[in-house]
């Protein structure tokens, strides 16, 4: 079907405007009644968050979303320019989106005023009516709201006083749209008070002459909620307009964080075939949520979902490098794998006093060890590897490096009595998969290495546990000396 070219076509198409709020609300219905999916690719909000923003759309509430880094809080506000209509009219030229029938700026009235219905319409998407800006201290009042533009008024013969001589901020170019803040606490004092009064009143004053902009927008902010709330940083009028506080959150069980970084991390690598253990799977999310409950991590900074989605694409990563080497047609990770993501995990932990002390290496060796220890118990509750143990005490020693072939290894842990039986069963391995079989036996022997019946050194080696380190038990990483380079 034709779309309406001038003003005359528009009206005589039967075409209403609405305000950006009564559109997401109207959108927002037909998707909930068509059984409509809302924020695909967003895991494990379904009973918490989700709801909360369907009321305040509902609502046709400001929102702003509460929580700390890698919950998804930008994914979520992108995403909801999806509830905008497809395509709406402007009058064409327009900088702020000017509705034909109710022009905002000083440049639509004119364009009324001079071609009346023969004014010339333009359809724009959802994309230039979403506007995102990241806070950031050195925004300024010209950037969010606009400016007096003295070249604009010389080329076009205009006085400064004349309205036609305004460079408009983002906001008003997200006018009848979404304008998104994220960081919101990092704008300036006076910044949050230029927002305020465009959500109050619609008045702005730019350069000592007051320009009425009454700009239909639905603002959505983000921020840290230490920030939010310990900091005082946002401006106790513009809260008070805010209509709904969303809590954002981690994932609340493993099964769900592992399903978020199945869903996130890149795993399938066009070299060879990928095939990654459901214990490396829980392993890696593990190591997370050890971290946002350990004392010794920053509870007001978090541990973003982004450690387990690039600790599990490192760890395929050196999977990979090792299959290359040893010209293996597999990648299977194993637990050596895992200690050798450790860059993808140190810089994603703000530590306290007590972290700092250990440093992050030592620490997140420890959560390593920590979160095997949990993985451990539920794969091998009551499983039997006293000979094991005992082949250890009697001063056997073995040694899995990184990048020893899968024959290699094999060849070793078979001289450790019972362990590749033990292992086979409760994990449904079968003798001949070789590959998976070295995996799940160095994740057996990580895990006594967890339950401190076994030691581990640096190198991979596994070997009998001294009475003074069981004594010990509990200690940090008390297996490791303090040789230069383990510091």
């Amino acid at each position: 079907m034709r779309k309406a070219q001038t003003l005359g076509e528009l009206k005589a198409s039967g075409y209403t405007t609405r305000t950006v709020k009564d559109e997401m609300r109207a959108n927002l219905i037909k998707k909930l009644r068509s059984g409509e999916k809302l924020f695909p690719g967003i895991i494990g909000y379904e009973e918490t968050v989700i709801p909360q923003i369907i009321n305040a759309i509902l609502a046709k509430h400001n929102i702003i979303f509460l929580g700390t880094r890698g919950q998804a809080k930008s994914r979520i506000i992108r995403q909801l320019a999806e509830l905008l209509d497809e395509e709406i009219p402007i009058v064409a030229g327009s900088e702020i989106n000017d509705d034909p029938f109710n022009p905002v700026s000083a440049y639509a009235k004119r364009q009324l005023e001079l071609h009346g219905d023969e004014t010339k319409i333009e359809w724009i998407g959802r994309d230039r009516r979403f506007v995102e800006k990241l806070a950031t201290p050195d925004v300024t009042i010209a950037d969010i709201i606009g400016d007096i533009d003295p070249i604009k008024a010389a080329k076009g013969g205009h006085i400064l006083s004349d309205e036609l001589t305004m460079h408009f901020g983002l906001l008003p170019r997200a006018n009848r749209g979404i304008f998104a803040i994220n960081e919101l606490p990092d704008l300036a004092g006076k910044i949050q008070v230029g927002l305020f009064n465009i959500m109050q009143e619609g008045d702005v004053q730019i350069k000592g002459y007051p320009v009425r902009l009454p700009l239909d927008v639905m603002l959505v902010f983000s921020a840290n909620p230490e920030d939010y709330t310990a900091r005082g940083k946002i401006i106790t009028p513009l809260k008070d307009r805010i209509g709904a506080e969303i809590h954002t959150h981690y994932p609340k069980t493993l099964q769900i964080g592992i399903e978020i970084t199945k869903q996130e991390a890149w795993i399938n690598r066009d070299s060879l075939q990928v095939e990654i253990p459901e214990f490396i799977y829980e392993l890696v999310e593990q190591i997370a949520f050890e971290a946002r409950d350990d004392q010794r991590v920053d509870k007001r900074s978090g541990v973003s979902q982004r450690l387990p989605i690039t600790v599990l694409e490192t760890v395929v990563s050196n999977a990979e490098r090792r299959a290359l080497l040893t010209n293996e047609t597999r990648i299977v990770p194993r637990i050596a794998d895992i200690y050798a993501a450790l860059p993808s995990m140190t810089g994603k932990l703000e530590l306290e006093y007590e972290g700092e002390l250990i440093g992050a290496v030592k620490l997140s060796k420890d959560l390593i060890k920590k979160a095997c220890n949990v993985i451990f118990e539920g794969f091998f509750l009551g499983i039997d590897f006293s000979s094991v143990v005992h082949w250890f005490d009697e001063g056997n020693k073995i040694l899995l490096s990184e990048m020893a072939s899968t024959d290699e290894c094999l060849n070793l842990l078979s001289q450790v009595p019972q362990l590749i039986d033990t292992v086979c069963l409760p994990l449904d391995i079968a003798h001949e998969d070789k590959q998976r079989l070295v995996s799940a036996c160095e994740f057996a022997l990580e895990g006594l290495y967890a339950q401190n019946k076994i030691s581990r050194n640096e190198e991979g080696g596994y070997e009998a546990i001294t009475k003074a380190k069981r004594d010990r038990r509990g200690m940090i990483y008390e297996d490791f000396s303090d040789a230069e380079g383990y510091n």
